[in-house]
């Protein structure tokens, strides 16, 4: 067997990121590395945003969570997709909900049968045979005794930062208070050694995470990897968050709201509400920002709003020499589809996959960066397409859809307006129903499709696409309000709180489809 040379692992930083590494690699690693969290209580958390995607669930089970004991932590409520208003045209609604559309077959996708019978005059919304979408629509939740449902999370990010601390430690995990003021590196190597604190202490180590947010103090500041500006494509730079008094019963879904100069949002919690205006500061200022954010939201402001400074891009590379980059330090793409904790746990997904015990080697390094790379370019395309594809009259929104986005994203959008196709490809997180749902959402519409729905007929196409509707529409009737099913559920462990059986025919699979990406290595 080969020597173990990386065992000691130093995570720098905490907040979500930093406490992500250190319940995981203290729980399936523990026992083979000697692991030391390093955060100062003085720096405090970036919070941009509380939402999750559904692959949170699969990363969960790798931790060994309970569900309910996680959300009573978190005071987290369900998440079932995301609600964009005025985002096309101001007026507009849609949802991209978690959920599978319709039924496909091995010819093709369910959105050829779908412009078929648009076409006859025979179909209803798309998103009625979405079981996650209507549930959304109609502020249902359920988690079926049989068959799927796809779902995430809104959370409080303080809360669950400290809820990951006292698993990690449980595990035996040591945190050590202070300020990192320097890192030391090898005179010969060039590689990291030890990180210096503002109270005396030195932490080394083998193997260093970079959890220091937009600093990026490792991975950039020591290190010197560069970092690729995606500012043409995705122009907002600042966002502005503060917590509100909850005044409604909490939605299943996030609402993402578009105005002149970017969007804002809504996330609910069980306690308050998360709000945020994400925006360009060269089309608003700061000033303007703060009195639209406060002039939007509802219930009593419990915090002043924060105002967070960002660059849309990535690293070019996350993993230099033996430091490891994670979430804000390796790239952002903004909070618009909630997918930075599952960067940063799919990040560290591979890293447990593909950890250097006996030494690091060239071809994993490399490996790792392609992967990571690829991945966050395709998140990229699927958030690019939300400000390409818009017919605003707002400067800001007129130059989002005048610049040409990228050549990969180009194609996709020509695929689907040609001839209605879209596609999952190996290194993308969204599905083909995300894809079509905001696509559709977007006013993107096919200029033809796959006639297959023809060799149907008109009569059995209205029946089926009729069948697939009114069985959706029966389980969501059957649903219990959001908040009703949430409160049974985080507040009794007894009894079960009532869960619905899906017919066979409905068993979506869609929570497997999102959660596939966490075991790609």
């Amino acid at each position: 067997m080969a020597e173990q040379r990386i065992r000691r692992v130093v995570i720098a930083g905490g907040g979500t990121a930093g406490w992500l590494a250190a319940a995981a690699l203290s729980r399936q690693l523990g026992q083979m590395l000697d692991l030391t969290l390093v955060e100062s209580e003085e720096i405090g958390t970036v919070g941009v945003g509380e939402a999750t995607i559904p692959t949170i669930r699969a990363f969960h089970a790798i931790l060994g969570l309970d569900e309910r004991e996680f959300m009573r932590e978190t005071l987290a409520t369900f998440k079932l997709g995301i609600s964009f208003e005025n985002w096309a045209r101001e007026g507009d609604r849609y949802i991209h909900s978690f959920g599978e559309v319709g039924r496909s077959t091995w010819m093709g996708d369910f959105q050829h049968f779908w412009l078929e019978a648009r076409a006859q005059g025979i179909a209803d919304p798309i998103g009625d045979y979405c079981l996650e979408h209507a549930a959304a629509e109609k502020g249902c939740f359920a988690i079926p005794s049989e068959g799927e449902i796809s779902y995430a999370f809104h959370l409080d990010a303080g809360r669950y930062a400290r809820y990951l601390r006292r698993r990690a430690e449980a595990d035996g995990l040591r945190r050590v208070e202070g300020r990192i003021v320097d890192v030391e590196r090898d005179g010969q190597t060039g590689d990291i050694a030890a990180l210096r604190l503002d109270n005396g202490a030195r932490v080394a180590g083998d193997l260093f995470l970079d959890c220091t947010g937009f600093r990026s103090l490792l991975i950039a500041q020591t290190l010197g990897v560069g970092y690729e500006d995606w500012t043409h494509w995705l122009p907002a730079d600042r966002a502005l968050a503060v917590q509100t008094a909850t005044t409604a019963p909490a939605p299943p879904y996030t609402r993402a709201i578009a105005h002149d100069a970017g969007w804002r949002w809504r996330i609910p919690l069980q306690h308050r509400d998360g709000n945020g205006l994400v925006y360009s500061s060269r089309h608003l200022s700061d000033d303007a920002a703060r009195e639209r954010l406060l002039a939007a939201v509802e219930g009593e402001t419990l915090i002043e709003p924060r105002l967070i400074r960002f660059q849309t891009g990535r690293r070019d590379r996350v993993w230099e020499r033996n430091c490891i980059a994670l979430s804000f330090a390796s790239g952002f793409v903004e909070p618009l589809e909630s997918t930075t904790i599952h960067l940063t746990m799919i990040g560290l997904s591979r890293l447990m996959q593909v950890f250097p015990f006996a030494g690091i080697q060239p071809s994993i390094v490399q490996r790792y960066n392609e992967q990571a790379r690829n991945e966050l370019e395709r998140v990229r395309d699927f958030i690019v397409l939300h400000y390409h594809l818009n017919e605003r009259p707002d400067p800001f929104w007129r130059a989002c859809r005048e610049t040409p986005p990228p050549e990969s994203l180009q194609e996709r959008i020509a695929l689907f307006r040609e001839a209605a196709l879209a596609y999952q490809a190996g290194d993308d997180l969204f599905r083909v129903s995300s894809w079509l749902q905001v696509m559709l959402g977007q006013r993107l519409e096919p200029q033809a499709y796959h006639h297959m729905a023809r060799i149907m007929g008109p009569e059995r196409l209205a029946q089926a696409l009729g069948n697939m509707r009114r069985a959706i529409a029966d389980i969501v009737e059957t649903m219990p309000a959001h908040q009703d099913f949430l409160n049974q559920y985080v507040q009794a462990p007894q009894p079960e709180p009532r869960r619905l059986h899906l017919p066979a025919a409905h068993s979506y699979r869609s929570a497997n489809a999102w959660s596939h990406s966490l075991k790609r290595t």
